[in-house]
C-alpha cells in the first residue's frame, strides 16, 4: 500500500476546500476546456488514501486551484503529486519540513490516514540514515514567509520541549504525545514556514528537531512504533539542515532505542555505529556512552558475548560530566550505565555479575527521575527473578509499581507485565499480592 498524501490533505484542510468541493472545482475547470470529468469525494479521497495521482493535467489543475485559495505558488512537489521526487537521493529541506508539517496537522487531528502509517523496513528505513551522514549538506536553509521568526520565537521552542520532556518523565508518553503535537501543529508550524535567514532557520530547525524527536520518543512510549519511527526520521533531517552533527547522533540512538524495543538487533547495531562515525567527533561523553552500551545490548541479543563485552568496556571508559551535556542527554544519570550492563550481563547468564551492577545501580537512582527508578527496579527484579528469589523479586517490585504509579507508558506497563510472568510459576502470597497489584495498575491479564 502506497503512503497516504498528507501533504495534499493539509492544503485542502489549509484552504478550507472539502474533498467533494476540490473535485467539483476541477470538474468545472475541465468543462471549460472542453474536457470535461467526473470526479467526486471519492476520487479525492482515493488521492489522499492511496497516494494515487489523477492523469493528465489534472495536477496541475490542483494546484492551480489551490495555490489561488492559498495566494501562493504551488508545485507539483507540494502537493505530493511530483512523480520524479521519489528518484531524488534526499528530500530538499523545506519539502521535508512541509511534509513534517502535515504529518503533525494530521497527527494533531486524528486523522485516519496517520493511523494507516506503516513501519518502514528495509532499505526505506535506512535511507534517512545515509542521507544524514553523507553529503551534500544544506548549503542555505534561509525561507522567504509571511511570519518574521526571530531568536526569541526559537528559545519558546526550546523550552517548550524542556517543560514536555520534564512532563514526559513524570507521567509517560500517552497523555504527553497530544500535547506535544498540538504544539508543533500550532505552534511550530507557523514558525517553520515564516521568513528566517540562514543562521536563524539552522537554530530554528535544531529546536523544531529537539520537540519533533520528543514527540518520536511519546509515541514510541505509547506503542504507536510506525508513527513514532517517522517522528524520528523527520527529527534526524531536521538535525542535517541545522548542521548540529551531535544533535543527529541523538536522533540515531533513539532510532537504536526503538529498533531494540522492536528486537531488529541488526539495525541497532547499524544505527549506533552511523552515529559514532558520522558524528565527526561532536558526540557527547553521555551520548557516546548511550551508544556502546546500546550496541552491547545488541550483540548479547545476537549472542556475540565478545563484542558485547568490548562495548561495555568502552562504555565504562568514558568519563561523564552532566554540567557539559546537551539537555537531550539528561536521560544519561548516574547509574544509568550499570543497570544497561545489567540487562547485558542478565541475557549473557552472568547472573552474579548482573546483580551487583543492578544493585549499584539501584543505589544511584535517588538523583533521577521516577521512570528511571521504575526501570532500574524493574532490571533487578527480573535478576531476582531468574535466580529463583521470586519472593525478593516480587518486593523489589512492588517498589517499582510505585514509582510507576500514575504513569501512562506502554514501555512501563511492557516491564511490569514482564515481570509478573516471570513470576507467574511461584505461587506463593507475596508473588501472588504483587501480580495482583501489577494487574490493577496495567489494567490488563498478565
Amino acid at each position: 500500500m502506497n503512503e497516504p498524501n498528507l501533504l495534499l490533505d493539509a492544503l485542502l484542510d489549509e484552504a478550507g476546500i472539502s474533498y467533494a468541493g476540490l473535485a467539483s472545482r476541477l470538474n468545472q475547470a475541465t468543462r471549460t476546456s472542453g474536457a470535461a470529468s467526473r470526479y467526486d469525494h471519492a476520487s479525492v479521497r482515493r488521492w489522499v488514501r492511496d497516494h494515487a495521482i489523477p492523469r493528465g493535467n489534472v495536477p496541475d489543475l490542483i494546484c492551480d486551484l489551490l495555490g489561488a485559495r492559498l495566494q501562493r505558488a504551488l508545485t507539483l512537489a507540494d502537493i505530493g503529486m511530483d512523480r520524479a521526487a521519489s528518484d531524488l537521493p534526499e528530500t530538499p529541506v523545506h519539502a521535508a519540513i512541509a511534509q513534517a508539517a502535515a504529518l503533525w496537522r494530521g497527527d494533531h487531528k486524528r486523522s485516519e490516514f496517520v493511523a494507516q502509517t506503516a513501519t518502514l523496513r528495509g532499505a526505506a528505513a535506512v535511507a534517512a540514515v545515509f542521507a544524514w551522514e553523507n553529503p551534500p549538506d544544506d548549503i542555505d536553509v534561509s525561507h522567504h514567509g509571511r511570519l518574521a521568526v526571530g531568536r526569541g520565537d526559537v528559545e519558546r521552542i526550546r523550552a517548550a520541549r524542556d517543560l514536555y520532556e520534564q512532563m514526559y518523565r513524570r507521567v509517560g508518553g500517552v497523555p504527553v504525545r497530544p500535547r506535544v503535537v498540538a504544539y508543533l501543529h500550532n505552534h511550530v508550524a507557523p514558525f517553520v514556514r515564516g521568513a528566517y535567514d540562514d543562521a536563524t532557520g539552522r537554530a530554528l530547525l535544531r529546536a523544531t528537531g529537539g520537540l519533533v524527536a520528543l514527540a518520536g520518543i511519546s509515541a514510541y512510549d505509547s506503542d504507536q512504533q510506525a508513527l513514532a519511527q517517522r517522528y524520528l526520521l523527520y527529527a534526524l533531517r531536521l538535525a542535517k539542515a541545522s548542521g548540529h552533527r551531535g544533535f543527529g547522533g541523538y536522533v540515531l540512538a533513539l532510532l537504536a532505542n526503538q529498533a531494540m524495543y522492536r528486537g531488529d538487533y541488526r539495525r541497532v547495531l547499524q544505527y549506533a555505529q552511523t552515529a559514532l562515525r558520522g558524528a565527526d567527533g561532536q558526540l557527547s561523553p553521555a551520548l557516546t556512552v548511550d551508544l556502546h552500551t546500546l550496541q552491547a545490548k545488541a550483540f548479547a541479543r545476537i549472542g556475540d558475548h565478545a563484542g558485547s563485552r568490548r562495548r561495555m568496556r568502552a562504555a565504562e571508559r568514558i568519563l561523564v560530566l552532566p554540567e557539559n551535556e546537551p539537555p537531550e542527554t539528561g536521560y544519561v544519570q548516574p547509574g544509568l550505565v550499570e543497570t544497561q550492563h545489567a540487562d547485558v550481563l542478565r541475557r549473557l547468564g552472568d547472573l552474579t555479575a548482573a546483580q551487583a551492577y543492578a544493585e549499584e545501580s539501584v543505589r544511584t537512582a535517588g538523583t533521577c527521575h521516577l521512570r528511571g527508578q521504575a526501570h532500574r527496579l524493574a532490571t533487578l527484579a527480573q535478576i531476582h527473578g531468574q535466580q529463583g528469589d521470586a519472593e525478593q523479586a516480587a518486593a523489589i517490585g512492588h517498589q517499582m509499581l510505585d514509582r510507576a504509579q500514575g504513569m501512562e507508558s506502554a514501555r512501563i506497563a511492557d516491564r511490569v507485565r514482564r515481570l509478573a510472568n516471570d513470576l507467574k510459576a511461584y505461587d506463593t502470597q507475596p508473588v501472588r499480592d504483587f501480580r495482583d497489584r501489577a494487574a490493577y495498575l496495567t489494567v490488563g491479564p498478565l
